[in-house]
C-alpha cells in the first residue's frame, strides 16, 4: 500500500473510531427532572404525553417527571437544585416567591383559568356568584387565604357562613343550603358519583378570579445559564398539551394510570372534557400567542386585586415573580383544530 492510500486508510479508521465513540449532538438528550404538585393526574396530562410519545425526545431532552404528594414537596427540591423544573399551583405561589426572597421564576403558565369552582345543589337555584352569600360556604384553609379574600374585597362575601372543608363532599351533600369548593375537573365528577345529580358550577375565573394555574417554574440560575434547554422543555410541554387536549392522548393516560393505579379511564375523560369546556388550557390570550402565554397586563391586573383583598403587600416587586421571555411564541399551535 502506498503511503497516501495509508494515510487515507489510517485516517478513515479513525474517523469511523471517533464517530463510533462520540455520538451525534442530535442524539445527546439533556436531562431534565421535572417535580410536580399532586399525584398524576389529568391536570398534568400534557406533561405526561410529552415523555410518553416522545415529543421531549423530539426537543433534545431526557425528562423524568418526579410526582407531588400529600408528604412530597417538589418545590424544595428545586430550590435545593435536585430538580430543574416545577409546577406550581397558582401565581400567589410565584409572589410568595419573591416576598420570602426565593430564587425561582415563573416561565410558562399552562392554565390560563384557575380550575377554581364553588358547587352548589340544584334546588338551590344559583345564578350569580353573589347568591353563594347566605349558603354555608365549605372552603380549605388554603382557600380562607387566597380566593375568600377576593370574595370579600370584590363581592362583600363574610366569614360567618364559612366551614371548614376537609376535602369530603358529604357535609356538603347533606346540606341543601351549602356550597362546596373545589376543581371544575374532579370535584363535579365525584359529587355526582357519591350524591347522584349533578352539581352546579361557578368558575371564580370566569368572575374576575384571574390568576394563572398550573405554572412552570425554574430557578434563576438555570434560566440564566441554560436558556437553550428551558426554552426546549416549556416548547415541548407545550407541543405536549396541545397534544394531550386536542389529539390521541392514550400515550399520556396510560402514564398516568401506570403512577396513580386510582385514576380512571371515566375520569381522565371528564376532565379533559371540562379543561376544554371551561377554556382552563386554552382560552384567552392562549388563542393567539399559544399555550402556556402569560402577559404583563394580566400579571397586573391580579396583582391589584390581591392588593386590595390584603393578600400581599402593595410595594411587593411582583415583575421579579415571572419572564415572559419564553412564552407567547405561537409553539404548537398548529396542532389545534379549527374549532377548539
Amino acid at each position: 500500500m502506498s503511503p497516501s492510500h495509508l494515510r487515507r486508510a489510517l485516517t478513515a479508521g479513525l474517523m469511523a473510531a471517533f464517530v463510533s465513540v462520540v455520538p451525534a449532538r442530535a442524539e445527546t438528550l439533556d436531562k431534565v427532572m421535572f417535580g410536580t404538585n399532586w399525584v398524576a393526574e389529568a391536570e398534568h396530562g400534557g406533561f405526561f404525553q410529552a415523555v410518553a410519545d416522545g415529543t421531549y425526545k423530539k426537543y433534545g431532552l431526557d425528562v423524568t417527571i418526579v410526582p407531588g404528594g400529600p408528604n412530597e414537596n417538589n418545590r424544595m427540591l428545586l430550590i435545593a437544585g435536585k430538580i430543574d423544573f416545577f409546577m406550581a399551583a397558582n401565581t400567589l405561589m410565584s409572589f410568595d416567591a419573591v416576598a420570602n426572597n426565593v430564587p425561582v421564576v415563573t416561565i410558562a403558565a399552562v392554565f390560563q383559568k384557575d380550575p377554581q369552582v364553588m358547587l352548589t345543589q340544584p334546588d338551590a337555584k344559583i345564578a350569580k356568584i353573589e347568591d353563594l352569600k347566605p349558603l354555608t360556604l365549605f372552603v380549605s384553609k388554603e382557600g380562607m387565604t387566597s380566593y375568600f379574600q377576593w370574595l370579600k374585597s370584590e363581592y362583600g362575601f363574610s366569614e360567618k357562613n364559612v366551614r371548614p372543608y376537609n376535602f369530603n363532599p358529604q357535609p356538603f351533600i347533606a346540606n341543601p343550603k351549602s356550597a362546596m369548593q373545589g376543581y371544575v375537573t374532579s370535584e363535579p365528577f365525584a359529587v355526582e358519583k357519591a350524591a347522584g345529580f349533578k352539581p352546579n358550577v361557578l368558575l371564580l375565573a370566569d368572575y374576575g378570579f384571574n390568576t394563572y394555574s398550573t405554572l412552570i417554574e425554574s430557578r434563576r440560575d438555570v434560566v440564566e445559564k441554560k436558556p437553550d434547554m428551558v426554552q426546549r422543555f416549556v416548547d415541548a410541554s407545550m407541543v405536549g398539551w396541545y397534544n394531550y387536549i386536542y389529539r390521541d392522548n392514550s400515550a399520556g393516560n396510560a402514564m398516568i394510570k401506570k403512577l396513580n393505579p386510582e385514576m380512571t379511564d371515566e375520569l381522565l375523560a371528564y376532565s379533559v372534557a371540562k379543561m376544554k369546556e371551561y377554556g382552563i388550557v386554552d382560552s384567552g390570550d392562549s388563542l393567539k400567542n399559544g399555550i402556556g402565554a402569560m402577559s404583563d397586563e394580566r400579571y397586573t391586573s391580579f396583582f391589584n386585586k390581591m392588593v386590595k383583598a390584603g393578600v400581599v403587600k402593595a410595594d411587593l416587586d411582583f415583575r421579579k415573580s415571572y419572564t415572559l421571555r419564553f412564552v407567547n411564541k405561537g409553539v404548537g399551535a398548529e396542532l389545534r383544530p379549527s374549532k377548539p
